[in-house]
């Protein structure tokens, strides 16, 4: 009996263990750039040919777009941050849910991003899942979102993100 109690205690410890050095694991703070490679510009994207020479019924005009566009959706990831537990404001472009709460949403740093397009580039967006769901009042206010970084491809008819992220908090941006 007290080796049953004993291995039930052990085994009790061992299944909270990593709860608790996840609770004790403080989350980085992260700005948006910190997702970019250092040698990462729009710049390489944007002025690979003179936009201003081309008529916009030129079929040249398309093509450009289109590999601008898949440029954008693949852009470098900064392999160093997968896996890290960040904090990180940005805006919520709902992806999955319901009238009652969004479990999958894009993180993105601007308002507006993937509603227009061009959409940032990959690394400029985050594929967030949070399985309890949360109410969006206002798809104009900025949240902080908490949770551990992935470097991960994925795509949607909106955008492509290279990164994503199991939330466990969420709470409104405040100055």
């Amino acid at each position: 009996m007290k080796q049953t109690i004993k291995t039930l205690a052990l085994s009790c410890l061992l299944l909270f263990l990593p709860l608790s050095l996840h609770a004790s694991e403080k989350a980085q703070e992260v700005e948006w750039e910190q997702l970019m490679p250092a040698d990462f510009t729009l710049d390489d994207i944007f002025q690979q040919t003179d936009l201003d020479s081309l008529d916009d019924y030129d079929p040249k005009a398309q093509l450009i777009l289109d590999n601008m566009m898949a440029q954008l959706a693949s852009a470098p990831v900064v392999p160093e941050m997968d896996g890290k537990l960040i904090r990180i404001p940005g805006f919520v472009v709902p992806v999955e849910g319901d009238e009652q709460a969004v479990t999958e949403f894009f993180l993105v740093p601007y308002f507006g991003a993937c509603i227009h397009v061009p959409p940032p580039p990959s690394n400029q967006i985050i594929y967030v899942r949070y399985e309890a769901g949360t109410r969006l009042k206002n798809l104009f206010d900025a949240v902080w979102i908490t949770g551990r970084l992935k470097t991960e491809l994925v795509s949607h008819e909106l955008a492509s993100s290279g990164y994503s992220m199991e939330a466990f908090r969420i709470e409104p941006y405040e100055l």
